[in-house]
């Protein structure tokens, strides 16, 4: 089962992969185009306005954020990640014996240091 109908063949395994792809789009675009044409068009000057959190903007909407700002979020997907390894570790700790105990107290221990750091660097001060 050489050539071309050898190719077919393992080609037509992907097609519902390929429709899947396609009503995703089709969903996709279809709903977009859909609220585009079914959107009340009622423009008013204060839905137009710019909003920030209901007070008045006092500067321009795209001055950079502080540094600061990007580490804090930072540090917080990156404590995050860690702290969602220990949900595995918990469902499983039957099952893991002494070492596996002793692993995770090791993995704690890393966090906490790397907390202490933060902290110490000041990396989690807001100001």
């Amino acid at each position: 089962m050489d050539g071309p109908a050898h190719l077919l063949s393992y080609l037509s395994n992907y097609f519902p992969i390929l429709v899947f792809i396609g009503v995703a789009f089709a969903f996709g675009a279809g709903t977009l185009v859909l609220s585009h044409l079914l959107q009340p068009k009622l423009p008013d000057p204060e839905k137009l306005s710019p909003y920030e959190c209901g007070s008045e903007p006092f500067s321009d909407a795209r001055m950079p954020f502080p540094v600061r700002y990007y580490i804090i979020a930072m540090l917080f997907v990156i404590f995050d990640i860690e702290i969602v390894f220990l949900y595995p570790w918990a469902v499983a700790f039957d099952r893991i014996g002494v070492i596996g105990m002793v692993e995770m107290l090791i993995f704690i221990a890393l966090f906490v240091v790397g907390y202490v750091y933060a902290w110490k660097k000041g990396a989690l001060e807001w100001d």
